[in-house]
């Protein structure tokens, strides 16, 4: 047998547990906080249908702690139909979840909040995004898979360009100016997809 201390695991490339076994993050809660289907032009936007709709997809990631390892973390899903001029839809849902994290170093808490959480929400608000564009009348919208890894990387990019020019701002990777390793409420990623 060996003593070698095992490194720690990095959230990005899939792993579910620390060094000692322990769970880095578990699933307590999740829920629909607000889920809205608008069909502005029905019925004449379901007679006149052509073809495939064009649709413009927004994702929104909030997380707020709301316990000393507890997250609430909202994925927000909105999603807009046209064709040509005319509103066919607009369905938007915000799907949260309440995440516990482990005692992981704190360098992987913002990506654990950030991406993990996201992506262990995403298949249920695609589900419930795809059956209220159903239930509306229009074929069932199925939401591409997201690449949070990616998303979360441009925006600490971003993040870390607007840093070096306005100067205090601690912000790796949160919208609104607050650093992803603070855990101040408020913390936000938007994505236009």
């Amino acid at each position: 047998m060996s003593d070698q201390t095992a490194a720690p695991t990095d959230p990005t490339a899939g792993g579910t547990s620390t060094p000692d076994g322990q769970p880095m993050m578990l699933v307590n809660a999740q829920y629909v906080k607000d889920l809205s289907f608008e069909n502005p032009n029905a019925p004449q936007s379901l007679s006149q249908q052509q073809g495939e709709p064009n649709v413009q997809i927004a994702i929104d990631v909030n997380a707020n702690q709301v316990a000393e390892k507890a997250y609430e973390v909202t994925l927000t899903l909105r999603a807009e139909g046209t064709a040509g001029e005319t509103a066919l839809f607009i369905v938007e849902i915000a799907y949260a979840g309440i995440f516990t994290i482990g005692d992981v170093p704190e360098e992987y808490m913002a990506p654990l909040v950030y991406i993990e959480a996201p992506r262990q929400l995403f298949p249920f608000a695609r589900a419930i995004v795809a059956d209220a564009v159903r239930d509306g009348g229009f074929p069932p919208l199925l939401v591409q898979p997201i690449d949070f890894v990616a998303l979360y990387q441009q925006r600490a990019a971003k993040a870390q360009a607007e840093q070096g020019e306005g100067g205090d701002q601690a912000a790796p990777a949160a919208e609104s100016g607050n650093g992803a390793d603070k855990k101040d409420d408020g913390q936000k990623f938007e994505f236009e997809l």
